[in-house]
């Protein structure tokens, strides 16, 4: 509770048949829609998978009814002040919500903190967005699609943007406008570029704005080692989760936090394991210096690669699922020559903190 509190937000990840957190789901699809620049929409159905929809509030519900059932667990609410490595072990020191300092020493300790600043890295991209939950006067929206990027939008002088719109009803939809790019808006240039989403290019008409919600995910080649010292760990988007070419972490945090218990329960020093794997980490580090080069086009790539790889498999090959024969056919349908060069620069690239 507190200032530091973050406010409510939605995750979204893909996957097959029901889920562990299947109760918290507020909605999901089989159908993805990518819209180009100019021209028709490509459409895919991504059977056997599902594109889920999950709202941070309800997560913590669902979870926090676990926990109470659980003899094994104990919940404390502060804010983390310090971790520190001390001879007997972890020490963290907090404040309680009534102003109260204590102390924890623990065996093990995992800090899901963001980081304070970014490590060195070759690229580092913002992807940043606003978004608005709305309901409409008139029913306008496709219940049974997600619109996962239309690219009908302003383009940035250095990056991308797109619109996204995930539909809950007919009249009710999340409704965002998304960049890739090196700086992020005000909140007058995000409420701008939404309304002009929202109403010369959807053509919602009239429109109620129930919630809003505004995130920042930094996209970047860093490394983010996962051990910090001795038995302190780093995990979710601090602990490397993120993906960096797309911004999903939802996913990549439940492999690490199911690899730890997995640790935990065999005795093993519970490490989280990188959630990502080095030829996905490689393949994202050549494209996030190609886009943010202006090397390649961003819109034209993924329609590209929608236009030419079944959805469910590149939606498999975004989560890393894919093997390398699958990777080399999607990669075949990229700009070759572009990500080549890009490809040879990056090695001779030097790290430098992002500003």
């Amino acid at each position: 509770p507190g200032p530091l509190r973050p406010a409510p937000r939605t995750w979204c990840f893909w996957e097959s048949g029901r889920g562990r957190f299947d109760a918290a789901v507020r909605s999901q699809w089989r159908h993805l829609r990518v819209r180009p620049p100019a021209g028709a929409a490509i459409e895919g159905d991504i059977t056997p998978l599902r594109y889920k929809m999950i709202r941070s509030d309800d997560f913590e519900a669902l979870v926090a009814h676990d926990l109470a059932h659980s003899p094994n667990v104990r919940r404390l609410e502060a804010t983390v002040d310090t971790v520190e490595e001390a001879p007997s072990g972890p020490r963290v020191s907090m404040t309680r919500p009534d102003g109260t300092s204590d102390v924890i020493e623990a065996r093990w300790v995992f800090d899901s903190r963001p980081l304070g600043s970014l490590p060195a890295a070759r690229t580092t991209v913002l992807q940043h967005f606003h978004g608005w939950f709305v309901r409409t006067a008139r029913p306008v929206f496709d219940r049974g699609t997600a619109e996962l990027m239309d690219f009908r939008t302003p383009q940035p002088a250095h990056g991308l943007s797109f619109g996204y719109v995930l539909p809950t009803g007919p009249r009710e939809a999340l409704v965002e406008y998304t960049e890739f790019s090196p700086h992020v808006l005000t909140e007058t240039g995000y409420e701008a570029a939404l309304r002009h989403y929202a109403a010369d290019v959807l053509a919602l008409g009239d429109l109620e704005v129930l919630a809003t919600e505004t995130g920042l995910i930094p996209m970047t080649d860093a490394p983010l080692p996962q051990r910090v010292g001795a038995s302190v760990f780093r995990i979710g988007a601090a602990g490397g989760a993120t993906r960096p070419s797309t911004g999903y972490t939802f996913a990549g945090l439940q492999r690490q936090t199911r690899a730890v218990a997995t640790a935990l329960r065999q005795g093993r020093d519970p490490v989280p394991p990188a959630a990502h794997s080095v030829r996905s980490r490689t393949m994202d580090a050549v494209l996030l210096r190609a886009l943010d080069s202006g090397r390649v086009d961003g819109p034209a790539l993924f329609c590209r690669l929608f236009t030419r790889v079944p959805a469910a498999r590149l939606l498999r090959f975004l989560d890393g699922r894919t093997n390398l024969i699958e990777d080399l056919a999607v990669g075949r349908h990229a700009p070759v020559g572009p990500m080549l060069r890009t490809a040879v620069e990056l090695p001779r690239l030097p790290r430098r903190p992002f500003p």
